[in-house]
């Protein structure tokens, strides 16, 4: 891993971001403080945007018990 200052990596950042091309991690500080990685580029490993009307989770099932009628029991313990 390498430390450059901010004003070589201006000066030279074509010839730094081919190093990082070429798997070379660079920092970037200001005096003794770091302020930015560089680092190779890689792709996220996500399958993409989905498509109009695709879903990315499975679906949610709701089991038909939910939408049962409330017995008088549970209605007299929700105060109706």
């Amino acid at each position: 891993m390498k430390t450059i200052a901010t004003h070589e990596a201006k000066t030279h950042l074509s010839r730094y971001l081919k190093e990082v091309n070429a798997g070379e991690t660079i920092i970037i500080s200001r005096g003794r403080k770091p302020l930015a990685k560089l680092v190779p580029f890689s792709e996220p490993k996500s399958a993409g945007r989905p498509k109009v009307g695709q879903t990315m989770d499975t679906p949610v099932e709701i089991p038909d018990e939910v939408f049962a009628p409330m017995g008088a029991d549970s209605l007299e313990e929700w105060g109706l």
